[in-house]
């Protein structure tokens, strides 16, 4: 099969697709890869570099997309570049459809089969490819925040950990899932005083063993919500239902209750995000204030630390990067957690939290694959 990786154009976004090192084991599967020239920049390797991998490198993106018969990104596709998908091709990608009409539609016009990294499933009923980058984007969330807090940046200029006689500040962590995990781990390592709220009961406890008493643990009620979001300097939304739109857990209304100069980090933008004044930004303007409260919400957080989260997110994908390139639309019939990754097929909707939120028709991966 012939394996296009494209160079990224989202504002900022310095990840690739498929690394040097994930080139050669494509090329060791009996692949053609084909590289826009540039597209490693990011990551500190230049076209060299993919040449000795076995990578082929051209000079647009166009001939990226004509010549390949599998897409692989990190980003969903961009107006430009769902134009150039075709019926027949495989695009494996972010995609993070259920707040993005416009998208959705683009790829259902185009015919081609999308599988998306954030609901792949594994063995345990996680998700495997979307980890890595809940875990970056936790622990960057806590980077963001803090940096967000310092007075020059509109935040209410609190030092995350305090210093000897003057108190740390108070982080509310909303979602208790991977990125919840990672943040906590930071703002306590930091030693900021830290509160999580979820609603699952075994959650709850897991993180109170693995916190050893270091982090509050809650169960997420709306009073428990409000309070935990009025007492706060700094607020993570880590909230995640699987493809599908983010809850608004946090209204307008409930910022007139927040402490002036306090800080949102919405990390669930990329499905909508979980607070009610949330809209995504971008690293260039990554951040904007409503009724004194600073909120950021870039909707690519990892891609500020591209060495980090590209390596971390090609070890995750090209075990099935690999299966797809090796066996096509059978790879997707036969390994039931890559049917869960596949979000549209030749212009249908096979997710069905994305088919819910948007309005379309959901038809299950095995009734639209025919594959002989």
């Amino acid at each position: 099969m012939r394996v296009g990786c494209p160079k990224e154009i989202k504002n900022h976004e310095y990840r690739v697709g498929l690394t040097p090192g994930s080139v050669r084991e494509y090329v060791a599967h009996g692949h053609e890869v084909i590289v826009e020239t540039k597209a490693g920049a990011g990551i500190g390797a230049d076209d060299d570099t993919y040449r000795a991998a076995g990578a082929r490198i051209v000079s647009t993106a166009k001939e990226v997309f004509e010549k390949s018969d599998m897409i692989v990104k990190v980003k969903e596709p961009q107006p430009s570049e769902w134009a150039q998908l075709r019926e027949g091709q495989i695009l494996y990608t972010y995609l993070h459809l259920a707040p993005d009409p416009e998208q959705t539609k683009g790829l259902l016009n185009s015919g081609v089969t999308a599988v998306a990294y954030e609901t792949v499933t594994d063995e345990r009923g996680g998700l495997p490819l979307l980890a890595p980058m809940s875990e970056v984007a936790g622990r960057l969330a806590i980077q963001a925040g803090a940096t967000s807090l310092q007075k020059a940046n509109g935040g209410r200029g609190i030092l995350l950990g305090g210093v000897p006689g003057v108190l740390p500040a108070k982080v509310a962590i909303i979602g208790g899932g991977v990125v919840g995990l990672h943040a906590a781990k930071m703002a306590a390592g930091l030693g900021a005083d830290v509160s999580i709220l979820d609603r699952s009961i075994p959650r709850l406890r897991q993180l109170d063993d693995i916190f050893n008493g270091r982090v509050h643990t809650g169960f997420s009620t709306i009073d428990a919500l409000e309070d935990e979001v009025f007492s706060a300097d700094l607020v993570i939304g880590a909230v995640l239902i699987p493809g599908a739109a983010a809850p608004k857990l946090v209204t307008r209304e409930m910022l007139s209750g927040m402490k002036k100069g306090a800080v949102i980090v919405d990390v669930a933008i990329d499905q909508g995000g979980c607070f009610e004044t949330s809209h995504a930004t971008t690293h260039s303007d990554p951040t904007y204030e409503v009724d004194g409260v600073v909120h950021y919400c870039v909707a690519n957080m990892p891609g500020a630390v591209p060495v980090t989260s590209a390596q971390a997110l090609n070890n995750a994908t090209l075990y099935y990067g690999l299966q797809l390139a090796d066996r096509g639309l059978k790879a997707i019939a036969e390994d039931r957690h890559l049917r869960a990754g596949l979000n549209v097929h030749k212009g249908r909707v096979t997710n069905r939290p994305v088919a819910e939120a948007l309005g379309y028709d959901a038809y299950a991966p095995e009734a639209v694959l025919n594959v002989a």
